[in-house]
Order: structure tokens, then sequence, then C-alpha cells
């Protein structure tokens, strides 16, 4: 017996009923000799986890466009974040593990160079739309490895396709758009339990609010303090899930309520405040050059390590390069493109 086998026994031992179990996945597209010793959740979670994709994200914007200071969360941290409290969370409730993990390290890997304000730019200017959650998935399909992808199981790309609620409802139960397995389920609340206190946090650090600003009913009913808050969102979602004999993941109904409220504040507050998204409207108007620059000049896309295959429309290629940029070479390159540089004599 395998060191691989021995841990698939032992899933099937220590998992609840309702878990995924390694050994029942439905498997790789392209169908591969198995690891004698990981199971086929812990490989994809090493590939995701040594993608060039995945490095990006520590110069990628959470809130913050290029934040100065040392503590402010990247799409990195948040990343890393979610995956912490979603491996609380399956522990205690008896999921995979390494299933959640690396449906959790996978979720943003499409995500654009200036946060959402990216991607609303790319959403103009593809005539099919761009959506970050579809782009994740693009890049452990296609993109990774030089156009061979990841080749990661039918589970992990699940979780990370239908990972996003954006402004939806967080209920989740009989909703069709949610995970397959509760794995993923849980990767998806695991998601916005991290980022509305992450980014609460770094909002009074930065000094764009104030504690007391919050609602007092959502401080009441949450927690003063962001571990507080972690604390009331992660206990109830575990009871409520085992309460619901785990039909899906979920929030109790008055839980659910205080986080979409919190949720909306912050989007009011915070994501949309004037000082951001001052900030935002120039990184805006930064990426809408560079796009239609390379939609103009095909040859400088593969020139800067751009990819252009011939079956596929310049539009996806040229969204493909700017959505793997981090912010600083999004910054670095547009002032190379069109600033005067320096004459150097030859």
């Amino acid at each position: 017996m395998t060191i691989r086998q021995v841990t698939e026994a032992a899933e099937t031992r220590l998992l609840c009923e309702f878990a995924s179990r390694s050994r029942n996945s439905n498997g790789r597209r392209s169908p591969e000799s198995a690891c004698p010793v990981r199971t086929i959740f812990q490989v994809d979670r090493d590939r995701i986890l040594h993608s060039k994709a995945f490095r990006r994200l520590k110069y990628k914007t959470q809130v913050f466009l290029s934040p100065e200071g040392d503590h402010y969360r990247t799409r990195l941290t948040h990343t890393l974040e979610v995956s912490q409290v979603a491996r609380t969370m399956a522990r205690a409730l008896r999921l995979n593990e390494d299933l959640t993990e690396a449906i959790a390290l996978g979720h943003d890997l499409g995500h654009t160079p200036f946060g959402h304000a990216g991607e609303r730019v790319l959403a103009e200017l593809l005539p099919t739309g761009f959506h970050h959650v579809n782009q994740s998935l693009r890049v452990v399909e296609v993109l990774e490895k030089n156009g061979s992808g990841l080749n990661l199981s039918w589970e992990v790309r699940d979780g990370i396709l239908r990972h996003s609620k954006g402004r939806g409802v967080l209920s989740g139960q009989g909703c069709e758009s949610l995970p397959s397995t509760l794995e993923g389920q849980l990767v998806r609340l695991s998601d916005v339990i991290a980022y509305v206190n992450h980014d609460l946090d770094d909002a009074i650090r930065g000094g764009l609010i104030n504690s007391n600003d919050v609602p007092t009913v959502l401080r009441q009913a949450l927690g003063e303090h962001s571990s507080q808050r972690l604390n009331t969102m992660i206990i109830d979602l575990i009871e409520t899930t085992m309460a619901g004999d785990y039909s899906c993941v979920q929030l109790s109904p008055e839980i659910t309520g205080h986080v979409s409220e919190l949720r909306d504040w912050l989007y009011v507050n915070v994501y949309r405040a004037e000082a951001v998204e001052d900030e935002f409207r120039k990184a805006s108007r930064l990426l809408r050059e560079l796009f239609l620059y390379f939609i103009d000049k095909p040859d400088e896309l593969t020139a800067h390590g751009g990819r252009y295959e011939k079956h596929e429309d310049m539009e996806t290629a040229v969204a493909d390069f700017l959505a793997g940029m981090t912010d600083r070479y999004a910054m670095n390159l547009y002032q190379k493109l069109f600033f005067p540089q320096p004459w150097k004599p030859l």
C-alpha cells in the first residue's frame, strides 16, 4: 500500500459522511498517473502554490492601490486568510482540508491588477465581458505552464469557478450556482468572512474610517474587533451547517443578515469612497490605454511577454496579458510605453 493509499484510507475513517474523498474524485481532464505520496487534492494544492499566477498575487491590490505601509493586505494575503479561515472550519466540520485549501489558494488567481477597478475596465472593453472567476479557471486550465495549464481535478476547478458571490445573496440553500462540494461551498463563504473583516481592518488602519463609524447594531451583533467578528461568524457557520445536517454550508439567517449589511456598508464607505475611487479612476485609464495600445500593435504584445494563439481573438490575448499583470508591472509598463524616456547615447 502506498503512502497515498494510507492517506485515502484515513480519509474514509476520519471525514464525515458528506465530505469529498480523494479516492472518489471525478479526476482530471487529462488522465495522469497518481502520485505515490500525495492525494489528488494535495497535488492540486501544491501545483497552485508553485504557480507563477499565485506568486503574482503578492503585488495585486486588495483594497488600497500599492499601499506604502507594510501591514495592508494584498490579494495574496487575502488568499492566505481565506485559506486559514476555510481550513479551520473544514477541520471542525470534518470536511476534506486538502480540497478546501486547494480551492481557497486558487480562487483569485484570475484577479486583475488594481482590484475590481481593473475587472470593471476589462468587462467594458471585451465583447464577451470579463469576470475574475472565469479568468481564474482559465489560468489553471489554459494559461499556466506556457499554455498547458495545471490539469487540476474536477472538484478544485468547480470550486474555483463557483466561489464568487459579488453582492449577491450569501444564503446557499437551493442556489443552483453553489459549488458541487461542501468544501467549495465552505470556501465561498470563507471568502466573504475573510474580506469583510480584513478590509474593515485595513480601512481603519488607513484612516479612511473610524471603528465607531460601523453601525452600532453590527458591532453589537458581530463584535467590536476583528478577532471577535471572525469568531462569531466561524462558530455560527459551523453550528448552523451541522444543525442543517450538512444540506449545504450556511450561516444562520440572523448572521447572514448582519454580514450582508456589513458588506453593503463597506461598499459605500470603503470600496466606493472618494479617496479610493480617485486612484482607481487613474488605474482604470491606465489599463484602458494599455489595452488599446496592444490591440493596435499585436507584435508589441508578444515582444513584452504576452501570448497570442491564432485560434483566439486578439481581445482575449490582450485581456489575458493585462489580467496577469501586477499593479507595479502595469504602472512601470505604462510609463515605459507612454512617458518620454531619457536619451541614452549609442
